[in-house]
């Protein structure tokens, strides 16, 4: 990854990159398709914005990276689940996930543009907009039974949310922070702002990734902006220089991730050794292991679980499963298995999913 990083941003540029030495992946993804046309204005379809717009963008990061290698759930008019546009991202090792809408409010008054990454903060503000973005579901042939009897309608629905926070809200914030900042500070758009949602799309989604709302296709003045060559153009351009500078600070920071590497007492102080067996205390969950040589590793981890406070390894939460946690932030985040085969991780996902239906494949570097 930061071999393309540094292509990326080095003044020569190389032309004509072959498929298989692209190693980063952007996965856009056109809300609704088909038989969900999505919010519906006077005269024109939400999902019909939201393909010329990622087609835009598709096509010039293709021209400004060609290192890139950029996938979509959808290039034309179909529907696509919910739960297969977060495997399409999964499937590819997606490095990025965009996925693109058009707001629309009971008010004709509200405008304005606005990202969501993955949270539960202030979730009754964003329920209504998260209800309606998954409410998609329902068009899927026992929607009940592929999405564990998740209800987009019902609010209890939404606490497991709470317990499953996105690895990458980090960096999912990041970008959606420069996403604003073109379209505000270039675009003169109205600012709603970086926001937090229950999107399912977004939790299912093993990488970084937003969740972005052009504009109120329910607003007369913004319909007729959103539908005019010359806007998609603009809007297109300002995506491409949020992903220039998103992935350019990523390239500069080498951000780590903020692992929790607390030792005991016998690994920290070499004067202890002869107590070393006290740190086999059954009742302590593993720290997330450090890497046996220097350099950059990229880890796959099977997260079951997400607590704010830290987890004892008999806590009924755990069910038992033997696991590692890291701390991100104000979350102990916890995994069943950590390995650098992806392959192992899945194999084993099959098992734990009988104890954690929910738990999905992260990719760490670090």
């Amino acid at each position: 990854m930061r071999k393309l990083f540094l292509i990326l941003f080095a003044m020569t540029m190389v032309v004509g990159t072959s498929l298989a030495e692209k190693s980063y992946t952007l996965v856009l993804d056109p809300g609704h398709g088909g038989k969900d046309p999505g919010a519906v204005g006077k005269f024109s379809q939400e999902k019909d914005l939201n393909l010329s717009l990622a087609l835009a963008v598709g096509k010039l990061i293709t021209e400004q990276y060609p290192d890139v290698n950029v996938v979509y759930t959808r290039s034309t008019d179909v529907f696509i689940p919910l739960q297969t546009r977060a495997d399409i991202a999964n499937k590819n090792n997606a490095d990025l996930f965009i996925s693109i809408h058009a707001n629309a409010s009971a008010s004709k008054d509200a405008k304005g543009v606005e990202t969501f990454i993955l949270g539960t903060e202030k979730m009754e503000k964003n329920l209504d907009v998260a209800m309606r973005e998954n409410a998609v579901m329902k068009l899927e042939a026992d929607y009940k039974t592929t999405y564990q009897g998740f209800d987009p309608n019902s609010i209890d629905s939404y606490i497991m949310f709470e317990l499953m926070q996105n690895s990458f809200m980090d960096q999912s914030l990041q970008f959606a922070e420069q996403v604003q900042k073109r379209f505000v500070g270039h675009l003169n758009r109205s600012d709603r702002g970086v926001q937090q949602a229950s999107f399912w799309v977004l939790l299912k989604t093993a990488c970084p990734s937003i969740l972005f709302e052009m504009g109120f296709i329910s607003n007369p003045e913004e319909e007729r902006f959103l539908n005019q060559p010359a806007s998609i153009a603009q809007m297109a351009n300002a995506l491409v220089n949020a992903f220039g500078a998103y992935t350019h600070k990523q390239a500069v920071r080498k951000e780590k991730l903020a692992i929790d590497t607390t030792r005991t007492a016998a690994v920290t102080a070499p004067e202890q050794t002869k107590e070393a067996p006290k740190k086999e205390n059954k009742n302590e969950v593993k720290t997330w292991s450090e890497p046996d040589k220097n350099g950059n590793i990229t880890y796959y981890a099977l997260q079951i679980c997400a607590s704010r406070t830290l987890l004892s390894s008999d806590d009924p939460k755990l069910k038992g499963v033997t696991c590692e946690y890291r701390k991100l932030g104000d979350w102990y985040k916890y995994y069943a298995i950590v390995d650098t085969d992806r392959n192992k991780v899945v194999e084993k996902q099959k098992e734990i999913k009988k104890l954690f239906p929910d738990c999905w494949i992260t990719k760490i570097e670090k």
